[in-house]
């Protein structure tokens, strides 16, 4: 069914449409297949898992990094299109990924100077970001092969993949045993449920971070793309972009988007958080407003397709990445070179640097405890 999208708040109505002819020929039984993608240098099989929903979106996923290879969603009319950066083998993800499309982890954005504090115990994290340690380290969750099954469920076809990361891995304290479920929903949701336990103290920040372009991938830049955040504050970085520990009003600044702004409108102002990211890579203060669950984070529209992506999260920040450090060196899927700022990504999270910043939220994860993190991407167009 083809559907339109009125907005209220951060909450959506959908008003049901006649379905397209498009959108009827495409729909179909939901289903997951899976076929070889590839070894890896240590001799490991590797699987793509193609998810696909009754509406006919599909989503590719490999069991290396949980990487969303591909996700082909309706534009208005009800026509498919591939709306995130990707690569088309194995081999190119493994040679030269900024993190294309994958899970993220043990811990996903930036910990400062690659160290922390627990039980007054310092830990020595992998150096792989200037001198910060940066989404797990020089092979995080990004990076290894998940075990992975497949289950049809009413609300349509799910990949559970699963990993134990080792005492010691990184630098991490402790053994920390994953699981992510991804779900592509029969409305046009793909939902992202991740979870964690440990045998020791430990951090543990798990996010996605598929890089998005709602126009299609390798369609130019994602500078027209309009955004809302629903957060008053971010967390001010320094020159390493490592958070200074202060919680930056957005106000009367190129990083309010609590009314939708053009991601391009207000990129290159002469402001100094722009000009240390090169851009957007700053994590927003979500406004949770004392709901439990999920909670509306971020909307995205871009108008020559119609298609909107809702960003939902039970995390308390989301980072904000425009692609600035994409140069036109990648290509990637059908020969598309990736231009600076052909992607955006959207990475619900706890705060980049928490297990360094008392006053922020805590990432602390102990022996007995339950991780738990959820993301829904949730997709129609107008």
């Amino acid at each position: 069914m083809g559907t339109r999208m009125r907005r209220v708040g951060l909450q959506v109505v959908v008003i049901s449409l006649v379905a397209s002819t498009a959108a009827a020929a495409a729909a179909a039984t939901a289903r997951i297949t899976e076929s070889a993608f590839g070894t890896t240098e240590a001799g490991e099989h590797v699987n793509l898992y193609v998810l696909k929903n009754t509406r006919g979106a599909v989503a590719k996923i490999s069991d290396y990094g949980g990487i969303v290879v591909s996700l082909d969603v309706p534009d208005r009319d009800g026509d498919m299109g591939d709306v995130v950066l990707g690569f088309a083998s194995l081999e190119e993800y493994v040679a030269d990924s900024p993190y294309f499309g994958c899970i993220v982890g043990r811990y996903g954005n930036r910990i400062g100077k690659s160290a922390f504090t627990l039980d007054g115990e310092t830990y020595s994290l992998t150096v792989n970001d200037g001198p910060n340690h940066l989404h797990g380290g020089a092979v995080g969750f990004d990076k290894v092969v998940w075990d992975a099954t497949t289950e049809d469920t009413p609300d349509g076809p799910s990949l559970v993949l699963t990993h134990t990361s080792p005492d010691g891995d990184e630098g991490y304290p402790g053994a920390l045993t994953a699981k992510v479920i991804y779900t592509l929903t029969n409305e046009n949701i793909l939902r992202i449920e991740m979870t964690a336990s440990t045998d020791q103290p430990t951090v543990v920040n798990l996010t996605h971070h598929s890089y998005f372009n709602l126009s299609g991938a390798g369609q130019g830049t994602i500078l027209d793309h309009e955004v809302l955040i629903d957060a008053d504050y971010i967390t001010a970085v320094n020159e390493t972009l490592i958070p200074t520990g202060e919680r930056m009003p957005v106000v009367d600044t190129p990083f309010d988007f609590r009314l939708p702004h053009a991601i391009g409108a207000r990129i290159d102002d002469d402001h100094e958080q722009l000009r240390i990211g090169g851009g957007y890579d700053h994590n927003y203060v979500l406004n949770k407003r004392g709901e439990d669950g999920l909670t509306g984070a971020a909307r995205v529209t871009e108008s020559s397709s119609g298609r909107i992506m809702d960003v939902y999260t039970t995390d308390p920040g989301v980072q904000f990445y425009t692609g600035n450090f994409l140069d036109g060196s990648i290509t990637g899927k059908g020969g598309a070179v990736y231009p600076r700022r052909s992607g955006f990504c959207l990475e619900p999270q706890v705060f980049p640097d928490a297990p360094n910043q008392p006053d922020f939220p805590s990432a602390v994860l102990r022996p007995g405890e339950e991780y738990s993190h959820t993301i829904e991407y949730r997709f129609s167009a107008e």
